[in-house]
């Protein structure tokens, strides 16, 4: 398995802009909320009373992927993951009929800023138009990128940083 910082200088290399980077910081996270309305629709079984769905079982894998990445940035995926969760299954909880819609426009908006961030303030296309793998990538990078920001991670950011240098066009 590559390494965090393995996977995250590909996609440092396409967000280098910090207006775009802050416009990611908002797009993500809209993007894999709808992703998780959109699954919380979709029920797999009942355990311990408690109703799973495709929502649950998808973030589940996603997060033991990024605890396996890093356990402190796995931690705090798991936060924002257990809101993102918790909200999205509120919304389809409402009905199929609000879920699309909201879901739908979530998604459609989340989309959107993020290409009007490429295309204006990046200069380049997103990561996952050469390696549709980086939407994976995409939350566990807002996380570092936020750990960095909080002056932590100094060493996980100097590997990006010297990786990033290998993708930048």
């Amino acid at each position: 398995m590559k390494s965090l910082a393995d996977q995250m200088s590909v996609y440092a290399a396409y967000h280098r802009n910090p207006v775009n980077k802050a416009i990611h910081m908002v797009g993500i996270p809209a993007i894999v909320w709808s992703l998780m309305v959109f699954l919380a629709l979709v029920p797999l079984f009942e355990a311990g009373g408690i109703e799973l769905t495709l929502a649950h079982v998808a973030a589940v894998a996603l997060l033991a992927w990024y605890l396996a990445l890093d356990y402190a940035l796995g931690v705090a995926a798991v936060v924002v993951f257990t809101v993102l969760l918790v909200t999205a299954h509120q919304v389809a909880a409402a009905g199929a009929a609000l879920a699309w819609t909201v879901g739908g426009i979530a998604f459609a908006l989340g989309w959107a800023v993020q290409f009007v961030g490429h295309g204006v303030w990046e200069k380049r296309r997103p990561a996952l138009m050469d390696n549709l793998f980086q939407v994976f990538v995409a939350p566990i990078f807002l996380v570092a990128e936020a750990a960095f920001a909080l002056g932590a991670k100094k060493r996980l950011r100097a590997e990006v940083d010297e990786k990033m240098l290998a993708h930048l066009p």
